[in-house]
């Protein structure tokens, strides 16, 4: 085999870079069905949060600064060179204070759909909240990132308070809790036989305010908690202003389930025939998947989408998500990186939650204790230990681990470069020798895109990878790879650490 080129590191940085647009035009929808989007979730309320004394929580009084609309466009740059191409904004709507989670109240118990979350306001500017708003988006839109904003599922008990015809009750009259989410009640939104227009006005003056702010896609909650016939109506309604606005369901093919008896229970397909572009597939399962079988199943569903629905349709990356543990946690920094990688060169949009790429566990040591202050009628830290904190002032999200940030920002860049392969390649699973082990080839008519990696996380695996007329001469520029690996006579042999993942690219090589 000839010798690997080493030109790799220099490639992937100066052929991915992106120009902003002089004149913002939203072309989010096509590029999320051609699979090429890099998204980052953040919470505004700590993404560019001040915590001058080091100890994880905001203290207003000792001035510092939470995450705001004004001070989150400093990381915008940073966000930029990382690779990222939209940002997913959670909740931004205001919050509820009454049977509260956290000092700051959860971001998904919304108390109004029609304003802004006043948490989210700056000081350091004299000007409506709205109009800061206005200045991140177009901040992102500068830099040549999209912005997609959260619709909660439900409504906050505040909220149940002045609008109680909003609101699914039980049979004493009361309003449904759904699943175990104590600080938010079940949203009426109708069946498929009939839509309560009281809930859909709500929804459409959502969309008209946030397209006014100039957003350019929503992520939508708990989707399948409402009727097919419900998004299908506001869908279409969004797409008559602007074509190319983006709509991902939060839904899954392996939850079978309605968050509430009373709920109602929309699968992932019917969200996906009523207009959704995209869903989040099962990839969080990865964690749990030990044969290449396994993750095969859910790559061939999501690669049969569009015969199924009759349209275009993708998924996002949903390795990692805040409603996950941190990958540290799971399995260790080689889950972490093989999540960076299958995000790059799968036929899907890859998506990271602020921190990922610095390897924040999410460990905050005040996490359920007694609170100093509050703002909520909680008096307790809440959090959920391991993900992201979405319920209190509290810290900026990142680690350490800046190797990992580096690989980060590769694994970005090669999704750049290689996203015409991904976009116009044939897609294939190569059989390797080992059950643990997945293979496959992404390829088009001048190059091929290998990956390898080992889904047991304790054991080195040795294998070999059948690549139909590979040879010893066949060019190869690796991407990331501890071993390096032996081509012969159809073959690949290599050597996997636990958990580790390999990329190539072989040029002048094509795979039919």
């Amino acid at each position: 085999m000839k010798k690997f080129l080493v030109v790799a590191s220099i490639l992937l940085f100066t052929s991915c870079q992106v120009n902003a647009k002089d004149v913002w035009v939203n072309n989010l929808r096509s590029d999320f069905l051609n699979n090429s989007t890099v998204i980052y979730a953040i919470n505004l309320r700590t993404f560019n949060a001040k915590d001058k004394d080091g100890n994880g929580i905001i203290d207003f009084k000792a001035g510092e600064e939470s995450g705001n609309f004004i001070n989150a466009i400093d990381r915008l740059d940073e966000l930029k060179l990382e690779g990222i191409t939209a940002v997913h904004l959670l909740p931004i709507t205001p919050v509820g204070k009454m049977k509260a989670l956290g000092t700051a109240g959860s971001l998904y118990s919304a108390a109004g759909f029609d304003s802004l979350n006043p948490q989210l306001k700056s000081d350091a500017v004299d000007i409506p909240i709205e109009e800061q708003a206005r200045k991140f988006i177009e901040a992102a839109h500068d830099r040549g990132i999209a912005v997609i904003v959260d619709v909660p599922a439900c409504g906050s008990y505040d909220l149940f308070l002045q609008h109680p015809e909003l609101f699914v009750k039980d049979s004493s009259g009361q309003p449904v809790v759904p699943a175990d989410w104590t600080d938010v009640r079940l949203l009426n939104a109708g069946t498929e036989d009939k839509i309560n227009q009281d809930v859909m006005r709500v929804y459409k003056q959502y969309v008209d305010f946030m397209m006014k702010l100039g957003v350019d896609g929503i992520r939508v909650d708990v989707a399948h908690s409402k009727p097919a016939k419900f998004w299908k109506e506001l869908i279409e309604y969004s797409r008559k202003y602007d074509k190319e606005f983006l709509w991902i369901a939060e839904s899954s093919d392996s939850w079978k389930d309605a968050v509430s008896p009373q709920a109602v229970y929309t699968p992932y397909d019917k969200l996906l025939a009523a207009g959704f572009d995209g869903y989040y597939g099962s990839y969080f399962n990865l964690k749990n998947w030990k044969t290449a079988k396994e993750f095969q199943n859910q790559v061939n569903l999501n690669l049969s989408l569009e015969k199924k629905i009759g349209e275009p349709k993708s998924v996002i990356g949903s390795f990692t998500t805040h409603d996950e543990l941190s990958p540290i946690l799971e399995k260790g920094r080689e889950y972490s990186r093989m999540i960076m990688w299958l995000n790059a060169t799968l036929p899907l949009n890859s998506y990271f939650v602020d921190g990922f790429d610095t390897g924040d566990k999410y460990i905050y040591f005040w996490a359920n204790k007694k609170a100093a202050e509050t703002y909520t009628d909680d008096e307790y830290y809440f959090a959920h230990r391991g993900k992201i904190d979405i319920f209190n002032f509290s810290r900026k999200p990142g680690g350490n681990d800046f190797d990992l940030k580096d690989e980060f920002v590769r694994a970005n860049q090669c999704k750049l470069i290689v996203k015409n392969i991904l976009k116009d390649g044939s897609f294939r699973f190569l059989k390797t020798s080992s059950p643990s082990v997945f293979a496959y080839a992404v390829s088009n008519k001048l190059q091929t895109i290998v990956v390898i990696g080992n889904l047991d996380f304790r054991t080195n695996v040795s294998v070999k990878v059948n690549v139909p007329k590979i040879s010893a001469s066949t060019p190869a520029i690796p991407l990331t790879m501890v071993n390096t690996p032996k081509f012969n006579k159809g073959k690949i042999m290599t050597n996997l650490a636990p958990g580790e993942i390999q990329v190539m690219i072989l040029d002048k090589f094509s795979l039919k």
